[in-house]
């Protein structure tokens, strides 16, 4: 998958001026939001016509009104059998091929009465009534000139295909949009998972095209955090070339994407799906304790998330299910107590309970460790030590919550430096790390990148197609870079530089520029290109005892256990090439250091690694024109 950006690579704010009206959609099965290209080059994520960023994927019939987004998600409490929730799993499924369930949570999913097969939602709804006759002009009596008075609204079913649903809530998604930058959108960019199936994939650009969307691309949403992660408003302060960890919780799946970025490009080292964690078991959790509560404080029974509730508890956890979404919000934000207030939650009664942080993270401790269980298991699955992550990015409302982070970094083994969207500052307020913007961010950035390209570019545009073979490329397995011998007698055996790391896309070149020493008498240096495998060496040391005032006490405590600490390793692996010259400009070290006396130059190195696999490393002297040095290796 490729990223947005690219070193060398124009500045997107200075051609935003000739971009179109483009966006970036994060279609999720529960939530969806909207980004676009704005003006100063960052993309930006917008509200709809409610205020919301975050648009409940909801649709609602009542009598002759249709709701979208949160008025429809509010209609779950007393109009549920009309509420239409979690159609974008279904989209491009076959009837057969779902999974039903006697859920009374939402409408019904049925066989389409007409077309074989075919899933879809029955609501009712009131047609509106006939229009009035004219009044009369033909000279009859007064009595019969006035018009004809208006009918009542007639009842009626409506049959509503899944794609269909789609194309309504895409639409309503594309009305935003347009109203917000004031003119035609000319295209946009959509997520979807990385498990969507052709014929979901198919059915999505369907509905898209029926919307009246112009689809640049479907955008798998790993590829959407890479969009936005390689972007420059993220990566100035990360190292261009890093191994990042995705964890994405959605409302009932958790995915999981381990990733090598390699100079703006993002290639995929491992993956996983689990649809037995998510972020409805958390509402389960927080929904089983308020019930707890009001039942204590109220001595009114409540029964909730069973499989076959009475009407006014199902509704009580409706409303309940309404009222934690503000509750996570709050923990998520703020390191004090979260309230849950809902009006007549049962019996007329109302309620409102109280929550800590310390408290919530010990309810939805099995959910955190469900999650980290996982990421371990993929760290397993691509031979990643957890040391070798740079850098986790969360994807979805659910990993707001700093105890999740805490959770993972802890359990999972990583670095206590490491990069997550909490270190940087980078999470709460709608920043750029927000993990419930993060992929319409990606999608608006992708966006504005596939509509920059002139039609001079129009092979590079078929790479954004979906079955590209431009997208079938080669990577490195192994780290390439040069050893400059000397009596250090490290496992290398001298002064190591890393070129190419492993998982870099082919073809690619890359430069380095160093320092290095000279031999005393004739001022020449020698180099050795390997090709080496990057682990880690696992070292256990003894805690510092703490001096205790009373000796006697010491036999008595209990002896603590070593720590473990990593150190990152590197093993030659294949031997390439060597080359010798002198330099011409070395400098003699001077002071108190170390290396005085010792001379040393400064140089740079170029490596160039062909498609097929061939190698061709050049050094020369900075200062000084033309290369001193080279190595060349055909492909194996």
């Amino acid at each position: 998958m490729a990223s947005n950006t690219q070193n060398g690579s124009a500045d997107p704010s200075e051609e935003i001026s000739n971009l179109p009206a483009v966006v970036g959609i994060n279609f999720g099965n529960s939530f969806a939001s909207i980004a676009v290209f704005t003006k100063d080059g960052q993309a930006e994520c917008i509200a709809n016509e409610d205020g919301e960023r975050q648009i409940a994927c909801a649709l609602s019939f009542f009598g002759e009104e249709m709701y979208i987004g949160s008025p429809a998600k509010a209609q779950l409490v007393k109009n549920s059998k009309n509420t239409i929730v979690g159609f974008r799993n279904l989209l491009g499924k076959k009837f057969s091929e779902i999974t039903h369930s006697q859920s009374t949570t939402s409408a019904p999913v049925i066989q389409h009465p007409d077309i074989p097969d075919e899933p879809a939602y029955k609501v009712e709804i009131l047609q509106p009534a006939p229009a009035p006759l004219p009044k009369s002009t033909t000279g009859t009596p007064a009595a019969s000139s006035a018009p004809t008075p208006r009918s009542e609204p007639i009842p009626a079913e409506r049959i509503l295909p899944v794609s269909e649903v789609t194309t309504i809530f895409l639409k309503s998604l594309l009305q935003s949009a347009e109203d917000f930058l004031g003119k035609r959108v000319q295209g946009a960019v959509i997520t979807i998972p990385s498990i969507f199936t052709d014929a979901q994939k198919d059915a999505l650009e369907r509905a898209a095209a029926d919307a009246g969307i112009t689809v640049y691309q479907l955008l798998e949403e790993p590829a959407a955090v890479a969009a936005v992660t390689t972007a420059e408003a993220w990566n100035s302060t990360l190292p261009t070339d890093r191994t990042q960890l995705i964890v994405d919780v959605g409302s009932s799946s958790l995915s999981l994407s381990l990733l090598a970025l390699r100079e703006g490009l993002a290639q995929v080292l491992a993956s996983s799906s689990s649809t037995t964690t998510g972020g409805d078991a958390i509402d389960s959790k927080l929904i089983t304790f308020f019930a707890n509560e009001f039942a204590k404080k109220t001595k009114t029974p409540l029964t909730v998330c069973s499989e076959k509730p009475s009407t006014a508890d199902a509704r009580a956890e409706a409303r309940l299910r309404l009222a934690i979404e503000h509750t996570k919000r709050t923990i998520s934000a703020s390191p004090g107590a979260a309230t849950c207030s809902v009006e007549s939650l049962k019996d007329g009664v109302d309620f409102t309970g109280t929550i800590n942080r310390l408290r919530f993270d010990m309810l939805v401790r099995p959910i955190y460790d469900s999650v980290a269980r996982s990421v371990i298991d993929l760290l397993a699955t691509a031979n990643v030590d957890a040391h070798q992550v740079d850098e986790i990015v969360y994807v979805g409302g659910t990993t707001c919550l700093s105890g999740l982070d805490e959770h993972v970094g802890l359990t999972g083994g990583f670095n206590e430096d490491i990069n997550t969207p909490f270190s940087m500052g980078t999470v709460i307020g709608g920043g750029i790390g927000d993990p419930t913007t993060v992929l319409a961010r990606g999608c608006a950035l992708q966006a504005a990148l596939i509509a920059s390209l002139t039609d001079e570019e129009e092979e590079l545009r078929k790479a954004f197609e979906r079955g590209s073979e431009l997208t079938e490329v080669k990577t490195t397995s192994k780290t390439l870079g040069i050893v400059f011998p000397d009596d250090s007698g490290n496992e290398t055996g001298g002064t190591w530089i890393p070129l190419v790391l492993a998982g870099t896309t082919l073809p690619a070149r890359r430069t380095a520029t160093f320092d290095i020493g000279l031999s005393e008498e004739s001022k020449r240096f020698a180099f050795e290109l390997w090709e080496v495998s990057e682990g880690i060496r696992v070292e256990k040391i003894k805690p510092v005892q703490e001096e205790t005032p009373n000796a006697e006490d010491e036999d008595e405590e209990e002896e603590e256990e070593d720590i473990e600490v990593k150190h990152k390793t590197i093993t030659k692996d294949s031997f390439l090439g060597a080359a010798e010259a002198e330099a011409a400009l070395g400098i003699k070290v001077k002071g108190p250091s170390k290396d005085a006396g010792k001379w040393t130059t400064t140089v740079e190195a170029t490596i160039i690694v062909a498609a097929s696999g061939a190698v061709d490393v050049s050094v020369k002297e900075i200062g000084k024109d033309g290369v001193v040095a080279t190595v060349k290796v055909s492909a194996p």
